[in-house]
């Protein structure tokens, strides 16, 4: 028996659930423990997933749930044809449930379309009529997995001491494939992420990482979008020959990127949450947000902060409005190459063990 067992209905049910998550890379992450919940609960029912073009590749790594509805909804006007379109495809699908994430009006337009009998979220944006299943109190919850898991239980229910964490799997062939594809030797790699939403989430010393990774004998696979281009070209410059471009329009290049790599050091961003589900080795470096509401669920080897004495932080704010920068530029290289240091002799060390 299960955790969630207890809120369970009719496990004769078998109506499909629609799962409409946060479409930033880290936050549909954090969703996947909401699938695992609604998968405990209800083991006979298949859970669907709402997915931009960008977070789609996710979905073919997350077990628990049978398919992604791929849409781009405009973010800044209403495109109500668009949402009739896909409230059709909706009934398709037959869904018994819709549980929606995020607080906008846009967001719950097409489940109450599509008649979706039973619509479940936070009331938010004075959304009744389009939910039939309110729920308040999400500024009580800290974390936003508290506020996304929450909606999988039934009203009023005590959260549990702790959800089930997210999960990336990859198979072996497919990242053994993708690697030789690029031509990448079988160096062990470190894989860089420097992007993050906003300047002062960016980590100052990149740079300076990559050039002390090379000099240890590892590979640096620089990993993001397009947005990241200039920067890889830059950690290239500085590094060498050894520190590879690897960002991609394509984020399934990103997920398996970070499925090869021994390590994963990477600011506050999508990719953070992703390198945790896969389960690789991470480092998370955390100037102007906290950890406690921010780091992935996953165990990581760290989440580093500034030693200094920084009084505005955290602000969680993409910009310094104090525009010195120091939530960043107080965490010199050294500190995360320590850890980095451990983290892959840990590595080996038990590497060795399996072999003997």
């Amino acid at each position: 028996m299960n955790q969630y067992s207890e809120h369970s209905g009719d496990l004769a049910d078998g109506r499909p659930i629609l799962l409409v998550p946060y479409m930033w890379i880290g936050d549909f992450v954090r969703c996947h423990s909401v699938v695992k919940v609604l998968n405990q609960r209800w083991p006979n029912r298949p859970v669907d997933v709402l997915a931009t073009p960008l977070c789609a590749p996710l979905v073919d790594y997350m077990p628990g749930i049978r398919q992604a509805i791929i849409s781009d909804l405009p973010r800044s006007r209403l495109a109500l044809d668009r949402q009739w379109a896909l409230a059709a495809r909706f009934r398709q699908n037959s869904y018994g449930d819709a549980l929606i994430m995020p607080r906008t009006w846009k967001a719950a337009l097409a489940p109450a379309i599509a008649g979706i009998p039973t619509r479940t979220g936070f009331v938010g944006e004075v959304r009744f009529g389009l939910l039939n299943d309110w729920r308040w109190g999400e500024k009580a919850l800290p974390r936003m997995v508290d506020r996304c898991a929450a909606l999988a239980l039934p009203k009023g229910a005590a959260l549990p001491a702790e959800w089930p964490k997210p999960e990336l799997r990859v198979g072996a062939t497919e990242v053994a494939a993708w690697r030789e594809k690029r031509m990448l030797s079988a160096n062990r790699a470190v894989a860089l992420a420097p992007g993050a939403v906003g300047p002062s989430k960016r980590w100052t010393y990149y740079a300076d990482a990559a050039r002390m990774l090379v000099a240890r004998g590892y590979d640096v696979w620089i990993i993001g979008g397009p947005g990241e281009k200039q920067a890889a070209r830059d950690l290239v410059a500085a590094g060498g020959p050894k520190v590879h471009d690897l960002t991609s329009d394509d984020l399934r290049n990103g997920i398996l990127a970070l499925a090869a790599a021994d390590l994963c050091i990477s600011n506050d961003s999508g990719l953070v949450h992703v390198a945790a589900a896969l389960g690789t080795r991470t480092i998370g470096i955390f100037g102007p947000t906290s950890p406690y509401h921010w780091a992935p669920l996953n165990t990581i080897e760290a989440a580093i902060e500034t030693r200094t004495d920084v009084p505005c932080r955290p602000c969680h704010k993409p910009v310094c409005r104090m525009e010195h920068h120091r939530c960043m530029r107080d965490i010199p290289a050294e500190d995360v190459i320590a850890v980095a240091d451990r983290a892959l002799n840990q590595r080996d060390a038990s590497l060795d063990v399996g072999r003997a």
